[in-house]
Protein backbone atom coordinates (compact mmCIF):
# COMPACT_ATOMS: atom_id res chain seq x y z
CA UNK A 1 0.00 0.00 0.00
CA UNK A 2 1.44 3.31 -1.08
CA UNK A 3 2.23 5.98 1.48
CA UNK A 4 -0.41 8.63 1.84
CA UNK A 5 0.70 12.05 0.56
CA UNK A 6 0.47 14.77 3.14
CA UNK A 7 -0.60 18.12 1.73
CA UNK A 8 0.35 21.33 3.54
CA UNK A 9 -2.39 22.91 5.56
CA UNK A 10 -3.41 26.45 4.68
CA UNK A 11 -5.04 28.83 7.12
CA UNK A 12 -8.70 29.43 6.63
CA UNK A 13 -9.77 32.20 4.29
CA UNK A 14 -10.99 34.35 7.19
CA UNK A 15 -7.45 34.44 8.68
CA UNK A 16 -6.06 35.39 5.24
CA UNK A 17 -8.48 38.29 5.00
CA UNK A 18 -7.28 39.52 8.43
CA UNK A 19 -3.64 39.59 7.37
CA UNK A 20 -4.48 41.48 4.17
CA UNK A 21 -6.46 44.04 6.11
CA UNK A 22 -3.57 44.54 8.55
CA UNK A 23 -1.12 45.05 5.67
CA UNK A 24 -3.48 47.57 4.08
CA UNK A 25 -3.78 49.50 7.33
CA UNK A 26 0.00 49.60 7.73
CA UNK A 27 0.44 50.85 4.16
CA UNK A 28 -2.15 53.60 4.68
CA UNK A 29 -0.51 54.64 7.98
CA UNK A 30 2.91 54.72 6.34
CA UNK A 31 1.57 56.78 3.44
CA UNK A 32 -0.09 59.18 5.86
CA UNK A 33 3.16 59.61 7.81
CA UNK A 34 5.12 60.27 4.62
CA UNK A 35 2.53 62.75 3.35
CA UNK A 36 2.49 64.58 6.70
CA UNK A 37 6.30 64.73 6.75
CA UNK A 38 6.40 66.13 3.21
CA UNK A 39 3.70 68.68 4.00
CA UNK A 40 5.47 69.74 7.23
CA UNK A 41 8.81 70.09 5.45
CA UNK A 42 7.19 72.18 2.70
CA UNK A 43 5.50 74.39 5.29
CA UNK A 44 8.78 74.88 7.20
CA UNK A 45 10.61 75.66 3.96
CA UNK A 46 8.04 78.30 3.11
CA UNK A 47 8.18 79.71 6.62
CA UNK A 48 11.99 79.85 6.56
CA UNK A 49 11.84 81.63 3.23
CA UNK A 50 9.34 84.14 4.59
CA UNK A 51 11.44 84.71 7.73
CA UNK A 52 14.61 85.15 5.66
CA UNK A 53 12.88 87.64 3.40
CA UNK A 54 11.48 89.53 6.41
CA UNK A 55 14.92 89.58 8.03
CA UNK A 56 16.59 90.94 4.89
CA UNK A 57 13.84 93.49 4.49
CA UNK A 58 14.20 94.56 8.14
CA UNK A 59 17.96 95.05 7.77
CA UNK A 60 17.40 97.26 4.73
CA UNK A 61 14.78 99.30 6.59
CA UNK A 62 17.16 99.65 9.58
CA UNK A 63 19.91 100.82 7.24
CA UNK A 64 17.46 103.40 5.93
CA UNK A 65 16.98 104.49 9.56
CA UNK A 66 20.75 104.86 9.87
CA UNK A 67 20.80 107.08 6.80
CA UNK A 68 17.98 109.19 8.25
CA UNK A 69 19.84 109.57 11.56
CA UNK A 70 23.07 110.43 9.72
CA UNK A 71 21.27 113.16 7.78
CA UNK A 72 19.90 114.67 10.98
CA UNK A 73 23.27 114.58 12.74
CA UNK A 74 25.01 116.19 9.75
CA UNK A 75 22.43 118.98 9.68
CA UNK A 76 22.90 119.68 13.39
CA UNK A 77 26.69 119.59 13.02
CA UNK A 78 26.52 122.20 10.27
CA UNK A 79 24.55 124.56 12.50
CA UNK A 80 26.67 124.03 15.65
CA UNK A 81 29.82 121.90 15.27
CA UNK A 82 31.11 122.58 18.80
CA UNK A 83 28.12 121.49 20.91
CA UNK A 84 25.90 118.43 21.16
CA UNK A 85 23.01 118.68 23.60
CA UNK A 86 19.37 117.61 24.03
CA UNK A 87 17.17 120.25 22.50
CA UNK A 88 18.87 120.20 19.11
CA UNK A 89 16.34 117.67 17.84
CA UNK A 90 18.47 114.53 17.57
CA UNK A 91 17.11 113.17 20.87
CA UNK A 92 13.48 113.09 19.65
CA UNK A 93 12.28 109.58 18.70
CA UNK A 94 10.98 108.98 15.19
CA UNK A 95 7.85 106.97 14.45
CA UNK A 96 6.23 104.60 14.45
CA UNK A 97 6.08 105.40 10.74
CA UNK A 98 4.99 103.22 7.83
CA UNK A 99 7.94 102.88 5.48
CA UNK A 100 6.13 100.68 2.97
CA UNK A 101 2.71 99.03 3.32
CA UNK A 102 2.86 96.67 6.28
CA UNK A 103 6.36 97.72 7.43
CA UNK A 104 6.70 100.03 10.44
CA UNK A 105 9.86 101.76 11.65
CA UNK A 106 10.52 103.34 15.04
CA UNK A 107 13.91 104.79 16.01
CA UNK A 108 15.66 106.81 18.68
CA UNK A 109 19.17 108.17 19.25
CA UNK A 110 21.21 108.27 22.43
CA UNK A 111 24.45 110.17 22.93
CA UNK A 112 26.80 107.47 24.20
CA UNK A 113 29.29 110.06 25.42
CA UNK A 114 26.76 110.88 28.10
CA UNK A 115 27.76 107.62 29.79
CA UNK A 116 30.92 106.53 31.60
CA UNK A 117 33.37 104.89 29.20
CA UNK A 118 34.71 101.70 30.82
CA UNK A 119 37.79 101.73 28.60
CA UNK A 120 38.90 105.01 30.17
CA UNK A 121 39.76 103.10 33.35
CA UNK A 122 43.06 102.04 31.77
CA UNK A 123 45.46 104.35 29.94
CA UNK A 124 47.05 103.43 26.63
CA UNK A 125 50.24 102.47 28.46
CA UNK A 126 48.30 99.91 30.50
CA UNK A 127 48.28 101.84 33.78
CA UNK A 128 45.03 102.66 35.62
CA UNK A 129 43.73 106.22 35.19
CA UNK A 130 43.36 107.57 38.76
CA UNK A 131 40.65 110.13 37.90
CA UNK A 132 38.42 107.63 36.10
CA UNK A 133 39.12 104.89 38.66
CA UNK A 134 37.87 107.15 41.47
CA UNK A 135 34.86 108.23 39.40
CA UNK A 136 33.85 104.68 38.49
CA UNK A 137 34.12 103.62 42.13
CA UNK A 138 31.77 106.49 43.06
CA UNK A 139 29.42 105.46 40.26
CA UNK A 140 29.27 101.89 41.55
CA UNK A 141 28.39 103.13 45.02
CA UNK A 142 25.76 105.52 43.59
CA UNK A 143 23.87 102.65 41.93
CA UNK A 144 24.19 100.40 44.98
CA UNK A 145 27.08 98.14 43.94
CA UNK A 146 30.29 97.19 45.73
CA UNK A 147 33.40 99.29 44.99
CA UNK A 148 35.50 96.13 44.53
CA UNK A 149 34.31 95.75 40.93
CA UNK A 150 36.57 98.59 39.85
CA UNK A 151 39.62 96.35 40.35
CA UNK A 152 37.93 93.51 38.48
CA UNK A 153 37.27 95.68 35.43
CA UNK A 154 40.82 97.08 35.41
CA UNK A 155 42.30 93.58 35.51
CA UNK A 156 39.93 92.47 32.75
CA UNK A 157 41.30 95.24 30.48
CA UNK A 158 44.99 95.60 31.32
CA UNK A 159 47.55 93.42 29.57
CA UNK A 160 49.36 92.02 32.60
CA UNK A 161 48.41 88.97 34.66
CA UNK A 162 49.00 90.54 38.07
CA UNK A 163 45.92 91.68 40.04
CA UNK A 164 45.87 95.43 40.65
CA UNK A 165 44.83 94.99 44.27
CA UNK A 166 43.60 92.23 46.60
CA UNK A 167 40.10 92.67 45.15
CA UNK A 168 41.24 92.29 41.54
CA UNK A 169 41.15 89.10 39.48
CA UNK A 170 43.35 87.63 36.79
CA UNK A 171 43.61 84.22 35.09
CA UNK A 172 44.11 82.38 38.38
CA UNK A 173 40.53 83.30 39.36
CA UNK A 174 38.88 82.87 35.97
CA UNK A 175 40.45 79.46 35.34
CA UNK A 176 38.61 78.24 38.43
CA UNK A 177 35.21 79.06 36.92
CA UNK A 178 32.92 76.54 35.26
CA UNK A 179 33.72 76.45 32.40
CA UNK A 180 37.18 77.98 32.85
CA UNK A 181 38.24 80.97 30.75
CA UNK A 182 40.88 83.69 30.72
CA UNK A 183 40.76 87.45 31.13
CA UNK A 184 40.37 89.44 27.92
CA UNK A 185 43.47 91.60 28.57
CA UNK A 186 42.29 94.15 26.03
CA UNK A 187 39.83 97.02 25.79
CA UNK A 188 36.15 96.17 26.14
CA UNK A 189 34.00 96.09 22.99
CA UNK A 190 30.65 95.85 24.78
CA UNK A 191 29.53 96.85 28.25
CA UNK A 192 27.93 93.40 28.55
CA UNK A 193 31.44 92.02 29.14
CA UNK A 194 30.82 92.98 32.77
CA UNK A 195 28.76 89.79 32.95
CA UNK A 196 32.00 87.84 32.51
CA UNK A 197 33.29 89.06 35.86
CA UNK A 198 32.97 86.20 38.38
CA UNK A 199 29.96 86.75 40.61
CA UNK A 200 28.87 90.00 38.95
CA UNK A 201 25.51 88.64 37.83
CA UNK A 202 22.57 90.04 35.92
CA UNK A 203 21.12 92.12 38.77
CA UNK A 204 24.30 94.16 39.12
CA UNK A 205 24.54 94.54 35.37
CA UNK A 206 20.98 95.86 35.09
CA UNK A 207 21.78 98.44 37.79
CA UNK A 208 24.94 99.79 36.12
CA UNK A 209 24.13 99.27 32.41
CA UNK A 210 22.28 102.58 31.78
CA UNK A 211 25.34 104.57 32.91
CA UNK A 212 28.25 102.79 31.21
CA UNK A 213 29.43 102.17 27.66
CA UNK A 214 32.42 100.81 25.75
CA UNK A 215 33.98 103.41 23.44
CA UNK A 216 37.55 103.95 22.26
CA UNK A 217 39.94 104.82 25.08
CA UNK A 218 40.25 108.56 25.67
CA UNK A 219 36.75 109.47 24.48
CA UNK A 220 35.52 112.45 26.51
CA UNK A 221 32.28 112.73 28.47
CA UNK A 222 29.90 115.29 27.00
CA UNK A 223 28.86 117.68 29.76
CA UNK A 224 25.86 118.78 27.72
CA UNK A 225 24.23 115.35 27.58
CA UNK A 226 25.84 113.32 30.38
CA UNK A 227 23.61 111.72 32.95
CA UNK A 228 23.62 113.51 36.29
CA UNK A 229 24.74 110.39 38.14
CA UNK A 230 27.78 110.16 35.86
CA UNK A 231 28.70 113.80 36.45
CA UNK A 232 28.27 113.33 40.20
CA UNK A 233 30.70 110.41 40.15
CA UNK A 234 33.55 112.79 39.29
CA UNK A 235 32.51 115.38 41.87
CA UNK A 236 32.15 112.76 44.57
CA UNK A 237 28.66 113.75 45.72
CA UNK A 238 25.38 112.06 44.89
CA UNK A 239 23.33 115.12 45.75
CA UNK A 240 24.95 117.95 43.80
CA UNK A 241 23.02 120.32 41.56
CA UNK A 242 24.13 118.19 38.61
CA UNK A 243 22.90 114.82 39.82
CA UNK A 244 20.30 112.92 41.73
CA UNK A 245 18.94 115.73 43.86
CA UNK A 246 15.75 113.78 44.46
CA UNK A 247 17.57 110.65 45.66
CA UNK A 248 16.39 107.34 44.23
CA UNK A 249 13.16 106.17 42.63
CA UNK A 250 10.85 103.35 43.73
CA UNK A 251 13.16 100.76 42.17
CA UNK A 252 16.22 102.08 43.99
CA UNK A 253 17.73 103.61 40.82
CA UNK A 254 19.17 107.15 41.00
CA UNK A 255 16.84 109.79 39.65
CA UNK A 256 18.24 112.24 37.13
CA UNK A 257 16.41 115.56 37.34
CA UNK A 258 19.05 117.35 35.31
CA UNK A 259 18.37 115.28 32.21
CA UNK A 260 14.69 116.16 32.37
CA UNK A 261 15.47 119.85 32.72
CA UNK A 262 17.83 119.72 29.73
CA UNK A 263 15.02 118.77 27.37
CA UNK A 264 13.68 122.30 27.63
CA UNK A 265 17.14 123.83 27.42
CA UNK A 266 18.27 125.87 24.44
CA UNK A 267 21.96 125.24 25.01
CA UNK A 268 24.61 123.17 26.73
CA UNK A 269 23.85 122.68 30.42
CA UNK A 270 25.99 122.68 32.46
CA UNK A 271 28.82 124.60 30.85
CA UNK A 272 32.38 123.63 31.57
CA UNK A 273 32.73 126.65 33.90
CA UNK A 274 29.59 125.70 35.84
CA UNK A 275 30.77 122.14 36.28
CA UNK A 276 34.23 123.31 37.33
CA UNK A 277 32.65 125.48 40.02
CA UNK A 278 31.17 122.36 41.64
CA UNK A 279 34.66 120.97 42.24
CA UNK A 280 37.07 121.65 45.01
CA UNK A 281 39.46 124.18 43.37
CA UNK A 282 42.39 121.94 44.27
CA UNK A 283 40.73 118.94 42.63
CA UNK A 284 40.07 120.60 39.29
CA UNK A 285 43.32 119.89 37.49
CA UNK A 286 44.24 119.42 33.86
CA UNK A 287 43.90 115.65 34.29
CA UNK A 288 40.27 116.21 35.30
CA UNK A 289 39.30 118.92 32.82
CA UNK A 290 40.50 116.93 29.81
CA UNK A 291 37.97 114.20 30.62
CA UNK A 292 35.09 116.41 29.49
CA UNK A 293 33.92 118.06 26.32
CA UNK A 294 30.78 119.66 24.91
CA UNK A 295 30.41 117.78 21.62
CA UNK A 296 29.88 114.09 20.81
CA UNK A 297 30.94 111.71 18.08
CA UNK A 298 29.32 108.43 19.17
CA UNK A 299 25.57 107.82 19.07
CA UNK A 300 23.50 104.68 19.55
CA UNK A 301 20.61 104.30 17.12
CA UNK A 302 17.88 101.96 18.32
CA UNK A 303 15.75 100.76 15.40
CA UNK A 304 12.55 98.77 15.91
CA UNK A 305 10.97 97.32 12.75
CA UNK A 306 7.62 95.55 12.60
CA UNK A 307 6.59 93.48 9.57
CA UNK A 308 3.18 91.97 10.18
CA UNK A 309 3.53 90.03 13.42
CA UNK A 310 7.33 89.89 13.16
CA UNK A 311 9.46 92.29 15.22
CA UNK A 312 13.12 93.07 14.52
CA UNK A 313 15.54 95.18 16.57
CA UNK A 314 18.87 96.60 15.45
CA UNK A 315 21.25 98.67 17.56
CA UNK A 316 23.74 100.69 15.50
CA UNK A 317 26.70 102.57 16.95
CA UNK A 318 27.18 105.63 14.75
CA UNK A 319 30.42 107.61 14.53
CA UNK A 320 30.50 111.25 13.39
CA UNK A 321 33.90 112.57 12.38
CA UNK A 322 35.16 116.15 12.52
CA UNK A 323 33.72 116.93 9.07
CA UNK A 324 30.23 115.89 10.15
CA UNK A 325 30.16 112.67 8.12
CA UNK A 326 28.39 109.79 9.90
CA UNK A 327 28.91 106.06 9.44
CA UNK A 328 27.93 102.94 11.42
CA UNK A 329 30.90 101.25 13.08
CA UNK A 330 29.08 98.51 14.99
CA UNK A 331 25.74 96.73 14.70
CA UNK A 332 24.09 94.42 17.19
CA UNK A 333 20.77 92.69 17.69
CA UNK A 334 20.91 93.44 21.43
CA UNK A 335 21.30 96.75 23.23
CA UNK A 336 24.69 95.80 24.77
Amino acid sequence: MSARRKWPRFPPRRAQRGIALLVAILLVALGTILAAAVAYENAMTARRGTATFAFDQSVLVAEGGEALAAYGLRTIHQSDPTHTYPGQGWEKPVGPMEVVPGVMLEGSLEDMQGRFNLNNLVNKDGTPDPVNVAAFTQLLVAVGLEPKWTGFVIDWIDADIVPQNPEGAEDSVYMGQTPPYRTANRYITSASELLALPGFGRDRYVAIAPYVTALPQGTKINLCSAKGVVLDSFIGSSHSEFGAGAGVDANGAPTDTLSKNRLASSGCTPTLAQYQAAFDPKAWTASVSNKFGQASQYFLLKSFITIGSTEFNLYSLLYQDQTGAVRPIQRSFTSN
